[in-house]
């Protein structure tokens, strides 16, 4: 039964960055025994939020409630104390580290002024068991796989007695098998009495698990009810303000002729003979499972890889793709899968990143004319409606489909004839998700040669003309729009196609 008294309320608080009110005069409650799902565009306020929540900023004005009884959150240890926990999306793990040295991380059981190592093992342990986690306390966190080290973060947090733990979004690497385990702990956890906030972009997750919804858009909060009272329809309209265009398959576009051409590609044994043809204004999609070797294929197409064996044809003549630089030369751009790591120079401003290919191009005599990378640049945040409150915004202080939309911008600048787009929707959220989308279709129409990986089969079959799939390094299928199907693709994609 939840208590009348709310595990956490906060009454009215606002916090504002330079250039931008992140969060305006919110008020919400979230319940113990009971799943919030916290959901909003990127760049709505839910990380700010739950930034307050956790001690990492402070808010500029408002109170927080614990149990009824007001707190000062200045830090993570206090929120901690409090029983206040943050599970990121990008884990806080050290990885050379076991899992029980990672658990009881600076706060070690000790004896006569040593560590306790069989205690602090013991304690772990029983933390392991009691979640049903079938993982050692002795186990190295390098040796586990994302989804055991998510589950591990969760042990972690009730380690420290958590009486509200959030999740931002948990499951964005985990496979549907790994993300059942996880929907069984966070259940567990709210039988327990633990009041969770769930984030997530993905209606599916939301709607089975959430007792509440609260929604956000542009730093407030629009609404918030029991999950019952919403529909995903309802939940996308109030998220973006405005009506999406529906991600729903268009009729395919007349192909024009190949234009890249792959035989056989060999490369160690993650990709084992692959061959593949783009056509100009063709979208291709390409799915599979984690490790089927579908990224070494775009970065063998793109020059990033070493090919050990196999042919490359572009617009009807073989070439040598050694590098980056010959692929960009030829017209090929790759929008990486992981945009902070391989993508974006995250302390450099919005200009910058989406003005890089530019500068050798609007240099003379080594001066760059900044005036007319200024106006290429703001043309194209414009059109891809990036949000951000200047050119000058550093791009790592803007959301993630925001920060998409900006290494988007720079390929963009480039005009490539083939645009490989690696997980272009990874992590973003619905009004994002949307408009990469209609981009992608406004670049084919143009004659662009596009080829999408993507690990969503919704989205490879909402917006691909051809779908590849591909297996253990191979392509096991290839379907027209008309005859893919979610099962089809998965039944190739597991070898029982």
């Amino acid at each position: 039964m939840t208590s009348a008294t709310p595990r956490l309320k906060l009454i009215n608080v606002s916090k504002t960055f330079p250039g931008v009110q992140a969060v305006k005069s919110v008020s919400l409650e979230a319940y113990s025994q009971q799943i919030l799902a916290l959901v909003g565009e990127n760049g709505a306020g839910k990380s700010t939020l739950m930034n307050i929540i956790n001690g990492v900023v402070q808010p500029d004005s408002g109170s927080i409630m614990l149990d009824g009884v007001e707190v000062r959150i200045d830090s993570p240890r206090r929120a901690q104390s409090l029983g206040i926990t943050m599970i990121h999306q990008e884990l806080a793990l050290i990885p050379e580290l076991t899992v029980g040295q990672n658990m009881f991380l600076g706060r070690e059981p000790s004896r006569g002024g040593w560590i306790d190592w069989n205690e602090l093992y013991r304690q772990t342990q029983q933390v392991l068991d009691r979640l049903g986690i079938a993982i050692s306390a002795r186990a190295k966190i390098a040796e586990l796989s994302i989804a055991e080290q998510q589950l591990v973060e969760i042990a972690r947090a009730l380690s420290y007695q958590a009486r509200l733990i959030a999740l931002d979004e948990p499951t964005s690497s985990l496979t549907d098998r790994e993300t059942e385990i996880l929907f069984r702990l966070v259940r567990q956890l709210r039988a327990e009495g633990v009041a969770l906030i769930y984030i997530s972009h993905r209606m599916e997750e939301i709607f089975a698990l959430a007792d509440r919804i609260a929604v956000m858009r542009d730093g407030e909060l629009i609404t918030a009810g029991p999950a019952s009272e919403f529909t995903p329809q309802r939940v996308v309209q109030l998220m973006v303000g405005r009506e999406l265009q529906p991600s729903a398959s268009q009729p395919a576009q007349p192909r024009g002729e190949p234009i890249l051409r792959a035989t056989n590609l060999v490369a160690g044994k993650a990709v084992r003979g692959v061959s593949l043809t783009l056509h100009r204004g063709e979208i291709v999609g390409m799915a599979g499972l984690v490790g089927a070797g579908r990224t070494n294929v775009a970065r063998l197409l793109f020059g990033a890889d070493r090919l050990d064996q196999g042919e490359i044809w572009f617009e009807g003549k073989p070439v040598s793709i050694r590098s980056p630089r010959d692929a960009i030369r030829l017209g090929i751009g790759l929008v990486t899968e992981d945009r902070k790591a391989q993508g974006l120079f995250l302390k450099q401003s919005v200009r910058n990143n989406a003005g890089a290919g530019l500068l050798e191009r609007l240099s003379r005599f080594g001066f760059v004319n900044f005036r007319a990378l200024t106006q290429q640049v703001s043309d194209l945040t414009t059109r891809l409606r990036v949000r951000t409150p200047s050119l000058n915004q550093q791009v790592r202080n803007l959301s993630g489909g925001n920060q998409q939309k900006v290494i988007i911008a720079r390929w963009l600048a480039l005009q490539p004839k083939v645009l490989i787009l690696d997980e272009p929707t990874r992590g973003v959220d619905v009004g994002a998700k949307a408009d990469i989308h209609a981009l992608i279709r406004e670049l084919a129409a143009q004659g662009m040669a596009i080829l999408m990986i993507s690990s969503e089969l919704p989205e490879i079959l909402a917006v691909s003309d051809r779908i590849l799939v591909m297996r253990e390094g191979r392509i096991t299928a290839e379907l027209n729009r008309a005859e893919a199907t979610q099962d089809r693709i998965m039944q190739a994609a597991v070898g029982q196609e």
